[in-house]
């Protein structure tokens, strides 16, 4: 999980009783509530992107007036947070008391969690902007805690061992996410935009080495589609990450 900036000019809708508000008092909108303003932002955010989202355009997609939103959210990034957490409530957790072995259950919340940044592309700078202490996001992370405890790790290398693996998954389901994103935005499939891109960069000729290097390591990483040669890269580097967690409780064992 990736640590949110600390914000000292704003407070989170999580805070002070504001995301329990269902509306001002009299005078709201029939038609309206904050789950399904919630839910329709989740879908523009899904259909738009971050970038232009906005009150209005939100307010048009509700047919209602901007000022009727504002009934339900103070402002534009209570509603991002609600969002935020809205997307967290996707996730399947396991139970935390199951006797499920430890490897099973980091990589079953792995898996999830890059679905969850592939699915929504805007998460992932909602994720370091905002505290994420919403009940869908707590849920996780204190999940994720007990698992990392089962590990055997010492104490001192929980942390680090929480951040190795699921800031790896931030990262490549970020890229992989915004990869699909953007060749949506051009009209291609991942596949004929991948091909797009290394045909371009092949005709650089300061990138000659670059390219024949990774054709090498392409080749040998296998896959016959972009999503095939993902699928690969993400299951072999957290199965490193799992061997690095049992290497560091072996060591552990024998200091």
């Amino acid at each position: 999980m990736v640590r949110a900036a600390r914000q000292s000019a704003r407070t989170s809708v999580w805070l002070e009783g504001k995301e329990r508000r269902g509306g001002r008092g009299g005078g709201q909108p029939s038609g309206l509530d904050r789950d399904r303003i919630v839910d329709v932002t989740v879908r523009l955010l899904d259909a738009e992107g971050l970038a232009k989202f906005s009150m209005r355009r939100l307010a048009a997609e509700l047919n209602v007036t901007a000022m009727s939103v504002y009934w339900y959210v103070d402002t534009k990034d209570d509603l991002l947070e609600l969002a935020l957490d809205a997307a967290f409530g996707e996730l399947t957790l396991p139970e935390a008391d199951a006797d499920d072995d430890w490897r099973d259950q980091l990589r079953a919340l792995a898996r999830g969690y890059r679905g969850l940044l592939v699915r929504h592309a805007w998460l992932s700078p909602l994720i370091g902007t905002y505290v994420n202490i919403g009940p869908n996001s707590l849920a996780f992370s204190r999940l994720v805690q007990h698992i990392i405890r089962k590990t055997g790790l010492p104490a001192h290398g929980l942390v680090a061992a929480i951040s190795a693996v699921f800031q790896f998954v931030y990262g490549f389901g970020t890229i992989e996410g915004h990869f699909i994103a953007r060749s949506a935005a051009f009209g291609m499939t991942p596949d004929d935009y991948f091909q797009h891109s290394m045909s371009t960069v092949t005709q650089a000729p300061e990138a000659a080495d670059l390219v024949q290097d990774a054709a090498e390591l392409m080749a040998a990483r296998g896959g016959d589609t972009v999503e095939e040669m993902w699928e690969r890269d993400f299951e072999f580097a957290l199965d490193l990450l799992v061997a690095g967690i049992e290497a560091m409780v072996e060591r552990a064992g024998h200091e």
